[in-house]
């Protein structure tokens, strides 16, 4: 057995049994630029807006999207816990709202390469983290690489985003096929939910999550859930820019009401998507975020 196999099976038996439950959220995709960290992030946001305490882990290894986003520097990261003695306390940065994040270093990549007593010390700290948080939001690398799928593995909910072009939804079967093939993936233990990412009205993102839940269905036997849609909004752009969350940089603008309903659809278990705005209130809006 590898050491990221007895990695998952300590921390199942850690959370077995506790008073609090903390959700775990992984957020992936099959390809990198469809919006998995800007995702991640203002759900954190709008779950921190009703009361919810979140920690990012950002596992997107060399890209610190959540920091720049955030603007803050942290001062440790995951391989502080593994090869500097800190506790998982320690490494947690504070962004806004009080969400806090823990950067993934170079740790995640040597997870097959530690030794018992590292593997030890390291369960034993993210354990802690269910004392601190009701939600933890797992922000992975994109693609099929080894890291992201460790953590899609161990993970009891997947947050897919995908958006309606052609590459992303293949790119996003793919990573459910590899997932699908893996000799420790438990389907009936993993809830795999689609957020349709950029499109331009409720159709569209109907129709991306009938797409792969067709092919899904044909050729794997599974199940995903559709738990929202995120408009193609020019304000998300112009938050970017600006180095902040769209939830944070424009509170009202149509993104950030799909992002909290988003939020909602995950607490409440509900499915209530994000209505579009269409005819000439779309278009002036457009033309207004564009000055």
């Amino acid at each position: 057995m590898d050491q990221a196999t007895s990695l998952r099976n300590v921390v199942k038996k850690q959370n077995t049994g506790q008073p609090h439950q903390t959700r775990v959220i992984t957020i992936t995709s099959g390809k990198g630029g469809v919006g998995k960290s800007n995702t991640t992030v203002n759900l954190a946001i709008q779950l921190s807006k009703i009361g919810k305490k979140v920690i990012i882990f950002d596992a997107d290894i060399g890209l610190a999207n959540v920091e720049v986003m955030f603007g803050a520097i942290p001062k440790y990261n995951l391989s502080d816990v593994i090869y500097r003695g800190k506790s998982i306390r320690e490494v947690i940065t504070q962004g806004p709202l009080d969400i806090g994040f823990i950067s993934g270093g170079s740790g995640i990549i040597g997870l097959n390469n530690l030794s018992r007593d590292q593997l030890v010390y390291l369960v034993h700290n993210l354990s802690e983290l269910d004392a601190l948080a009701d939600f933890i939001l797992i922000d992975t690398g994109a693609g099929i690489s080894d890291s992201v799928m460790e953590f899609v593995l161990a993970s009891p909910e997947i947050l897919m985003v995908t958006t309606p072009e052609p590459s992303s939804l293949t790119d996003s079967y793919s990573l459910l096929k590899s997932l699908h093939r893996n000799p420790n993936y438990i389907s009936a233990n993993t809830s795999i939910n689609l957020v349709a990412n950029r499109v331009f009205s409720t159709e569209d993102g109907q129709a991306v999550y009938e797409k792969l839940q067709s092919v899904v269905s044909q050729f794997l036997n599974e199940t995903i859930n559709y738990v929202g849609l995120i408009p193609n909004d020019p304000a998300i752009e112009k938050a970017i820019r600006q180095q902040q969350p769209v939830s944070l940089f424009e509170p009202n603008a149509p993104a950030s009401k799909a992002f909290e309903l988003l939020a909602d659809n995950l607490v409440k278990g509900e499915n209530k998507y994000y209505s579009m705005r269409g005819g000439i209130t779309k278009l002036l809006y457009s033309l207004l975020n564009k000055k």
